[in-house]
């Protein structure tokens, strides 16, 4: 009887997944099944996903995070270490101070306000926050904004700027290769990459450290990566495991969660007006002190993902690297070490 009620959830979410990443959505098909696996659950009561699931989707979620450095990346380090410490030191900033003012100013306990405000992945940060207690389908929410605030807001809102407050002086640092990329897509590589995501993030889980699951994989495909240029996951690896997570989040959902949603309303505010002003404030200091121009400055500071920066930095006029190479680093850095933080935080 559960493995019905798993297939019949699978179906619910993948249907609603695909349809919502079809018409463009932002994190498309993680949200599309969260609100596929509710729906049934919250009508019929029998959504299911087996408990493993999350270990499965931090495995798969870890590797594939694993594969986004490039050796080439190695190359930029010497230059891009002080803007990548003050993109980090304001992220975690904003994590800390939104987070808390969430806890203190909503009905939120402190674990699901502060990874609400994890400037990480929309669909690892959720089921991170899931293995370490805390409200994931309201973490999912707040990542969802997140999203569409760095895809669809942000770009907007950095051009306006940009264009009425225009810098007299250069356009700062030029750099402009093109990332080389690893063409070691095989299928070999492909099952050593699973073969240590899986091996690594059992052992992080067995060590008991807060998503040592999602930390252990990370580091050993990064290893894997970026000393033997021997990793790979397709990008189709990485969409079911989407939509497997959003089925494992979705089918927790109930009736009285639905109701509570009119509670986030005040976090929602929070996360908005401090991803604003970090952009703003943050782009600023790097913009001073690390000799980049403008647009480039506020598209590091952005929360948007790497390969949506990519687009979005084509599209509003900017060809530096430097911006994407960063956002990589971030996604490595605050997914690695942020869960770590506020697990010792609020353990």
């Amino acid at each position: 009887m559960l493995c019905i009620h798993a297939i019949s959830t699978l179906a619910a979410g993948t249907l609603i997944g695909l349809l919502a990443a079809k018409i463009k959505i932002p994190g498309g098909l993680l949200v599309g099944a969260i609100i596929g696996a509710a729906i049934l659950n919250v009508f019929t009561g029998t959504a299911y996903m087996p408990k493993d699931t999350k270990l499965f989707v931090q495995i798969i979620a870890g590797a594939f995070i694993g594969c986004t450095a490039e050796k080439s990346d190695i190359k930029r380090l010497p230059c891009i270490i002080k803007p990548a410490l003050i993109m980090i030191l304001g992220f975690l900033l904003l994590n800390m101070s939104a987070g808390f003012s969430i806890y203190l100013l909503s009905p939120l306990d402190l674990v699901t306000a502060l990874m609400s405000a994890v400037p990480g992945g929309i669909s690892d940060t959720p089921i991170i926050a899931a293995d370490m207690g805390a409200d994931a389908p309201k973490v999912a929410v707040m990542q969802v904004v997140r999203q569409i605030l760095g895809i669809g807001v942000f770009p907007s809102l950095i051009l306006l700027y940009d264009n009425k407050a225009k810098s007299k002086g250069g356009y700062g640092n030029a750099y402009t290769e093109i990332r080389t990329k690893s063409k070691r897509k095989s299928v070999p590589a492909l099952i050593c990459t699973l073969l240590a995501a899986a091996v690594f993030g059992m052992l992080g889980k067995l060590s008991g450290i807060s998503a040592g699951t999602f930390v252990f994989a990370i580091i050993a495909v990064l290893v894997l990566k970026l000393v033997f240029d021997y990793a790979f996951i397709p990008k189709r690896i990485k969409q079911g495991a989407q939509l497997i997570s959003g089925c494992y989040l979705g089918s927790a959902v109930t009736l009285s969660d639905i109701l509570e949603i009119r509670y986030l309303l005040l976090p929602l505010v929070v996360i908005i007006a401090g991803y604003i002003a970090n952009c703003f404030l943050t782009g600023a200091v790097i913009r001073k002190v690390c000799n980049f121009t403008r647009k480039e400055a506020l598209l590091i500071a952005t929360p948007a993902g790497a390969s949506d920066m990519a687009l979005i930095s084509a599209d509003i006029g900017v060809e530096n690297t430097d911006v994407i190479i960063l956002q990589v680093i971030r996604a490595v850095l605050v997914m690695t070490f942020f869960p770590l933080l506020i697990g010792r935080i609020t353990a």
